[in-house]
């Protein structure tokens, strides 16, 4: 019986060699190249994964937990979403968030339209004093408008009522009414984001072409006609980052009522919003695991909302396209 020999290596032939070395030099040379371009945005995705990402997943893992901060998580699953379900204070501060929010977007939004026409207008003279001197209480200190805003709203104190007694008018009581606390709260939020949102809505303008204007006035449109068939279409992309932004923001309002009124949100609580109620839970009671629920819970009305937002928003176009 023969014993049969394995069958012979067979080498690549030389001039197969040749074309492999030069790839495997070209994903050298590639890789050495790329090496520093990648440390130089690497700063970034650290740190967004050490105060972005990691923030987020442990949110999450620890509103599965019962903590107070200090001693043992004990894990407690979906019980405290359940809680959040039936916790009659986090309905109540998602009511007085809406609230604010629609005594504070919609004539911001509103006035900051009309603005944009005066701040993009040749006839205004000094439009850039005045573009400057709109944008700042974006930028000013929110503790410090605060502090403002409740020398004006005082109940005994404030201007607003020193006003009224002036005028023979009764007083009011801002920062104990109920209305009053959502009016001197939506206020506040109108005077810092008026001015940030008319920019926004200025520079909307500015990129719609004049020779659209020109042919619609040969063509003998009135001014509403212009603005409705024409501004208006070509904004609504501006309109619909301004509304979602605005309602984002407006679901996140905690400096306002923390400083105006404290971490209680005021008498009835009618000051409380859904970050000044996160707030309270977690770092004034020290229920971590509850306030992390209720910030997933404030995640998910945002969401919703900019949603809605997005469909009203769009839906015209569709209609029209």
């Amino acid at each position: 019986m023969s014993i049969m020999s394995p069958p012979p290596i067979m080498e690549p032939p030389s001039d197969a060699v040749i074309p492999i070395a030069i790839a495997g030099a070209r994903r050298h040379s590639t890789a050495r190249h790329a090496i520093p371009l990648y440390l130089s945005i690497a700063p970034f995705y650290i740190l967004f994964a050490i105060f972005g990402l990691f923030p987020l997943a442990f949110s999450l893992y620890l509103s599965f937990q019962k903590w107070d901060g200090i001693g043992t998580m004990q894990f407690v699953g979906l019980h405290q979403f359940t809680y959040l379900l039936t916790d009659a204070y986090f309905w109540q501060s998602i009511v007085n968030t809406l609230e604010i929010w629609l005594l504070a977007n919609i004539p911001m939004l509103t006035v900051s339209v009309v603005l944009a026409f005066l701040l993009a207008s040749p006839l205004v003279k000094l439009r850039s004093f005045y573009r400057i001197a709109f944008f700042l209480p974006h930028i000013t200190s929110l503790v410090a408008l605060a502090i403002i805003f409740s020398s004006l709203f005082s109940n005994q104190f404030g201007l607003l009522n020193a006003l009224l007694t002036v005028l023979r008018l009764p007083r009011i009581a801002w920062l104990s009414d109920p209305w009053g606390i959502k009016i001197a709260l939506a206020a506040m939020i109108f005077w810092r984001s008026l001015g940030y949102h008319a920019l926004i809505f200025m520079a909307g303008l500015q990129n719609i072409p004049s020779v659209l204007y020109e042919a619609a006035q040969i063509d003998g449109a009135t001014s509403r006609q212009i603005f409705a068939r024409i501004t208006l279409p070509l904004l609504r992309p501006v309109i619909l980052f301004t509304v979602i932004t605005s309602t984002i923001s407006g679901m996140q309002v905690f400096t306002e009522p923390q400083v105006l009124l404290g971490n209680d949100g005021g008498p009835g609580r009618q000051g409380m919003t859904m970050v000044l109620y996160l707030y309270q839970q977690a770092f004034a009671n020290y229920q971590f695991g509850y306030g992390a629920a209720i910030g997933w819970g404030l995640f998910a009305v945002i969401a919703l909302f900019s949603l809605l937002n997005w469909i009203v928003v769009q839906r015209p176009g569709k209609h029209q396209s």
